[in-house]
């Protein structure tokens, strides 16, 4: 197999990994927040809406750093299925990247909740306050939300796949190494 020789720039490898451990975050912390009515609630909803924020920033800088600065080639030898799934998997990401804090915001617009990035900042409503947007905003969240975990899954097996099956310097190229 031919091996990639080229690495992700260090801004996208750098936003790859925080955003990786972030979203992560965000999935377990969704989970505890529907899974929970205790005190631990309003805690994990305190953190929930600044860190989906935060992707959501973060997701528009990594769309520009990707628009910029290409990643590189996959391997030559790679089956063109294989390079269509990749194609698709990430462009999955990235819209799920920024819709899922999108409706997430919404979902609390449409409900008639504040979104609190703190004690003091409040972010503006993006929806009117409506009963039915609400109930349709926060199925779709929760969808996209197991959509996003299943991506999720499959990037991380696909990365495993090229770095322990293939060998062929994908994995290695996002870790900076050659």
């Amino acid at each position: 197999m031919k091996a990639a020789t080229n690495t992700f720039t260090l801004a996208a490898r750098v936003l790859h990994w925080l955003m990786a451990a972030m979203i992560l975050a965000m999935l377990f912390i969704g989970v505890g927040m529907v899974a929970s009515v205790s005190e631990r609630h309003e805690w994990l909803l305190a953190i929930h809406k600044p860190l989906g924020i935060a992707i959501l920033i973060l997701a528009v800088v990594r769309l520009a750093v990707r628009l910029r600065h290409p990643p590189p080639p996959l391997p030559a030898d790679l089956p063109a299925l294989q390079k269509l799934a990749a194609l698709a998997s990430h462009w999955l990401l990235y819209f799920l990247m920024l819709a899922m804090p999108l409706i997430g915001w919404a979902m609390l617009s449409a409900g008639g909740y504040p979104v609190m990035l703190g004690t003091s900042l409040r972010l503006p409503p993006i929806l009117p306050a409506n009963a039915t947007a609400f109930a349709v905003l926060r199925h779709l969240h929760g969808t996209f939300a197991l959509l996003l975990f299943l991506t999720f899954l499959a990037h991380m097996a696909a990365a495993l796949y090229h770095g322990l099956i293939r060998r062929d310097g994908v994995l290695s190229g996002m870790l900076g190494r050659r």
